[in-house]
């Protein structure tokens, strides 16, 4: 993938507190995040995103123009109208050239992201499950993933989030892939940001514990076998001692006799 070396983003966030407990220091029980928003010129993109105690609940993409909800049954006690979401990415266009002719045209420090790839559920040979592929620490928000199965690209039902805000101001996005766990099938996690020199590989294959050999089997039996006979040894070693002393006279002396 090839990306021009030319970035230009702008971000704009803005915060709500909720049920603040005391004037002076400011504490909440909960946090709303309206926004954040961004847009950038590479392929015009934008996002503006609506969160929750820093659970996304929908996002607007400038390119689709569609409020898309996390998951489905949010959209069932709230209502957004997407037009409020491309307001705020076409007010951050507006100011754009502003922001990079103040900064001198100072490009944007490109940060190499993190991935994690794990799957959803404990995996089992031949139950459905989920390759969860998380990439962390984005920015600028612009990347390409891709998904190999055995070493060929696959995109069949593949489905990912829309960009997650950070406190400080980078990105993280989760990248999905159901799949059908067999002993010789791996996956690979693939992707491409401009803070990366060469595509990262983030590999995953199925966890399969080695059996044991059939000598170290043996051992452990011969082992547990050695045990139990000297357990079994002391006992009764233990139980004979016991009865012996117990049938020995107690001897009496003149006083207690007496």
């Amino acid at each position: 993938m090839v990306f021009s070396e030319v970035l230009a983003l702008g971000l704009q966030t803005l915060m709500t507190l909720l049920s603040p407990q005391k004037a002076g220091a400011i504490q909440a029980d909960h946090m709303g995040s309206y926004g954040p928003a961004f847009y950038q010129s590479y392929s015009a993109s934008g996002q503006f995103t609506n969160e929750f105690d820093g659970e996304q609940l929908f996002s607007v993409d400038l390119k689709t123009s569609e409020a898309v909800w996390r998951l489905p049954e949010f959209s069932n006690f709230a209502h957004f109208d997407p037009q409020g979401g491309l307001a705020s990415i076409a007010m951050i266009r507006a100011h754009l050239e502003v922001l990079v002719e103040r900064s001198n045209g100072t490009k944007a420090i490109n940060v190499p992201p993190t991935v994690m790839l794990l799957p959803k559920y404990r995996v089992e040979l031949g139950r459905p499950n989920i390759l969860i592929c998380m990439v962390d620490n984005i920015f600028p928000p612009v990347i390409n993933v891709s998904w190999l199965h055995n070493g060929q690209t696959t995109t069949k039902e593949v489905f990912q989030t829309s960009f997650y805000s950070r406190p400080d101001h980078l990105f993280r996005k989760f990248y999905y892939l159901p799949f059908v766990p067999t002993a010789d099938d791996v996956y690979d996690c693939k992707v491409e940001h401009w803070g990366l020199d060469k595509p990262l590989l983030k590999h995953w294959e199925p966890y399969l514990p080695t059996p044991l050999p059939h000598t170290t089997e043996t051992l452990i039996c011969a082992l547990g076998l050695a045990v139990g006979l000297v357990g079994f040894l002391m006992g009764t070693i233990l139980l004979i001692r016991g009865t012996c002393l117990s049938s020995v006279p107690r001897y009496t002396s003149p006083q207690e006799s007496g």
